[in-house]
């Protein structure tokens, strides 16, 4: 299994994180040390239906923090302007990224 924090754009969200087989997180996170994914990236490249296969047994495996041993991605919805952070789909994209960009 995978941990997957989903972040989104409303002002309440929660980060919550939910556990994922590695097949489920293999298609959501498809690249080579892929661990960042955009929700709409996911739905142009899988499709709406299989999208939601996916993600409907997801949505039933939430895990409380503190039991959590590591978040292996993040899925971002709503947040598309945070893409020219992550180019390459990796975290540690993010410290590469010029500052004031």
């Amino acid at each position: 299994m995978k941990n997957i924090q989903v972040i989104d754009g409303a002002d309440n969200c929660a980060y919550s994180i939910f556990a994922a087989t590695n097949k489920t997180f293999a298609e959501i996170f498809p690249g080579k040390g892929q661990d960042v994914e955009f929700i709409d990236d996911f739905f142009a490249r899988v499709g709406k239906k299989r999208a939601a296969e996916l993600l409907k047994p997801l949505w039933k495996l939430r895990l409380e923090k503190p039991h959590v041993q590591g978040i292996h991605g993040t899925l971002f919805y709503q947040l598309e302007h945070k893409k020219k952070y992550y180019p390459n789909k990796r975290e540690d994209d993010f410290d590469k990224v010029p500052k004031g960009r």
